[in-house]
C-alpha cells in the first residue's frame, strides 16, 4: 500500500469513528449554537488522545470541512508547523463557533505567528474574524500586555462593542471586562463603559455562574482574588 494509500484508510476509519458516535439529539442542540456535529467531546478527545499527534492527518481532517472532523484536527496536529497564510485561510473557513474557538485556542495562540496574526485579524472587516483578533489581544491583556495601549483598546469598545455583530460584541466584552480584572488603573473605566453600554447585562446566567455582563464579571472576579 502505497503512503497516500495508507493516510487515505486512516482518514477513512478516523471519520467512519466520528460518524459512529454522531447523536442526532445532541446534534439538535449543538446547531442551536451554530455547531452541525453531534459528537460528544469527551468521545472525540478520547480519540485525540489515541491518535496523538500527527500533522498529516489534521490537514487531512481539516480538509474534510466537517465540523467533527475539524474539531479533531485541533487536537491532534502540532501548531507550529502552520505557515502564518495557512493559519489565516484555516480561521476564514471556521465558521462554527466551536471549530473557531477550538482554532484560535488550541491552534493559533501556540503558534509563532500568533502575534502577527492578532494585529492583522484585530483590523479585518470580516466581524467573525476581528473576533479571533480581540480573542488573542484579551489572552495579551492578561498574560503579557507589555506594548499594548490599553486605552486605545478601551477607545475602539466605547465606540464600536454596542452595535457590533454579537461574536465580535461578546470578544471585545471579553476584553473589556479582562482589562477591569487584571489591571486596577484601568478599572474605574472599564467599569464605567460597562455600565454605560449594558451589553449583555441581560444574559440569561446559571445560578453558581457569572454573569458576562462586564460590571458584574470584573467585580466579581476583582473579589475573589481580594478575599
Amino acid at each position: 500500500m502505497t503512503g497516500t494509500a495508507a493516510a487515505n484508510e486512516v482518514l477513512a476509519e478516523v471519520r467512519a469513528e466520528l460518524a459512529a458516535l454522531e447523536d442526532p439529539r445532541m446534534r439538535e442542540v449543538n446547531e442551536r449554537h451554530g455547531d452541525d456535529h453531534g459528537v460528544n467531546l469527551s468521545r472525540l478527545r478520547a480519540i485525540a488522545k489515541r491518535l496523538k499527534t500527527q500533522q498529516e492527518l489534521a490537514r487531512r481532517l481539516w480538509a474534510t470541512g466537517d465540523t467533527a472532523a475539524r474539531l479533531l484536527a485541533t487536537l491532534v496536529c502540532r501548531p507550529k508547523e502552520f505557515e502564518r497564510a495557512e493559519l489565516d485561510a484555516m480561521l476564514r473557513e471556521a465558521r462554527a463557533p466551536k471549530v473557531h474557538d477550538w482554532l484560535v485556542n488550541y491552534v493559533v495562540k501556540k503558534s509563532p505567528h500568533a502575534e502577527e496574526l492578532r494585529g492583522a485579524w484585530l483590523a479585518d472587516p470580516d466581524p467573525v474574524v476581528a473576533s479571533a483578533g480581540w480573542a488573542l489581544t484579551t489572552e495579551r491583556v492578561a498574560k503579557r500586555p507589555g506594548g499594548l495601549d490599553l486605552d486605545a483598546l478601551l477607545d475602539t469598545v466605547e465606540a464600536e462593542m454596542k452595535d457590533a455583530p454579537d461574536r465580535l460584541q461578546w470578544a471585545m466584552n471579553h476584553c473589556l471586562a479582562q482589562i477591569g480584572i487584571e489591571h486596577p488603573a484601568h478599572r474605574a473605566r472599564a467599569l464605567a463603559i460597562g455600565e454605560r453600554l449594558e451589553v449583555l447585562k441581560d444574559y440569561p446566567t446559571s445560578p453558581g455562574c457569572t454573569s458576562p455582563y462586564a460590571p458584574t464579571w470584573i467585580t466579581e472576579m476583582v473579589r475573589r482574588r481580594e478575599s
